[in-house]
């Protein structure tokens, strides 16, 4: 399988920019180039109905809440959205385009959650927002005009792993009740000894040696095969509720998120898994430079549209046929 032409297009404007990798950065130099980054990735927003920033009660202080909603009067269901970057980098504002997408695609809300960010929070505290924030919308989802019944969590990369954890932690002590999980190139093992960790360690923007970095610097001394690290290591998948696994041909956490959404499927969790064709790890808000991105998160939209009953069943899609659908 090839690298897609627009793929090369970044990795080509990358040499030429002469960007440092994360790892040769300090913190805040990476979060500057990572913001940079998407400033140029990231085509002009789509607009919304409404969009708000709320904040919630989290176990570090206030906890951020930008909320998307698309042009629909009914209760909305509503998506609790993680966004990437490695636990270090990145924010509501690097996932705001993809976010107005995924609303509008699929007649959803977003919630896309301002989790606290290590080195100054390491693990486990953006484990701990992230399920305090589920938990604490799924209470509010009432007066916010949120459907209670339709609720799910996703996120792309980190914010993946983010998701699994609370949709683990959601069945582990009593609620809420998921309708959904959306998990999109997640990170899913921290061992990091996959064949597309090798293949795909120099070269392909996201290096080997930058997820090393990443990993040192949200765990620092914590075991990275702990489960909420790594939760393909967690001891039970049963009792999820269904989820689309998305991964990307050319990303070293190809593997480890194929990986998981195997488990699933053996644990009989309704999954859909969508290896991406000639994609680089965190295409999907490039949409400004990646022409297969926008109609990617048009259908990652259309399956959450159609798990979450947003949207007519007929024009939704992929549709899971059984315990697995691999889309082209």
């Amino acid at each position: 399988m090839k690298l897609h032409p627009d793929s090369q297009k970044v990795l080509d404007l990358i040499r030429e920019a002469g960007r440092p990798p994360y790892e040769a950065m300090s913190v805040e130099e990476a979060r500057a180039a990572y913001a940079a980054s998407r400033e140029a990735t990231m085509g002009p927003p789509q607009p919304v109905t409404a969009v708000e920033t709320i904040e919630l009660a989290g176990p570090g202080g206030a906890l951020p809440v930008r909320l998307y909603r698309p042009n629909v009067s009914r209760p909305l269901p509503l998506l609790v959205y993680f966004h990437g970057g490695g636990w270090v980098l990145g924010g509501i504002g690097s996932h705001d385009g993809l976010c107005r997408r995924l609303a509008n695609g699929s007649g959803c809300a977003v919630a896309s959650v301002e989790y606290r960010l290590a080195p100054e929070h390491p693990f486990p505290a953006a484990i701990e927002d992230a399920t305090a924030a589920v938990r604490a919308l799924a209470g509010e989802v009432g007066s916010l005009g949120f459907d209670a019944s339709r609720l799910g969590v996703g996120g792309d990369s980190a914010g993946g792993t983010l998701a699994t954890v609370a949709a683990i932690d959601a069945r582990d002590t009593g609620g809420p009740s998921l309708a959904c999980q959306i998990l999109l190139y997640p990170v899913t093992d921290l061992a990091m000894d996959t064949r597309s960790h090798t293949e795909f360690a120099e070269g392909h923007l996201l290096t080997g040696a930058s997820l090393r970095w990443f990993g040192r610097t949200y765990l620092g001394s914590r075991d990275p095969l702990h489960w909420r690290a790594s939760p393909l290591r967690a001891e039970r998948l049963d009792g999820l509720p269904p989820a689309l696994v998305l991964t990307a041909s050319h990303d070293p956490l190809r593997d480890e998120g194929e990986a998981y959404a195997q488990r699933l499927v053996t644990a009989g969790v309704m999954t859909t898994t969508w290896r991406v064709p000639g994609m680089l790890h965190g295409f999907l808000p490039m949409d400004r430079l990646i022409s297969p991105a926008a109609p990617a998160v048009q259908t990652v939209a259309r399956f959450l549209a159609s798990t979450l009953g947003a949207a007519d069943p007929a024009t939704a899609g992929p549709t899971v046929v059984g315990q697995r659908t691999e889309v082209a």
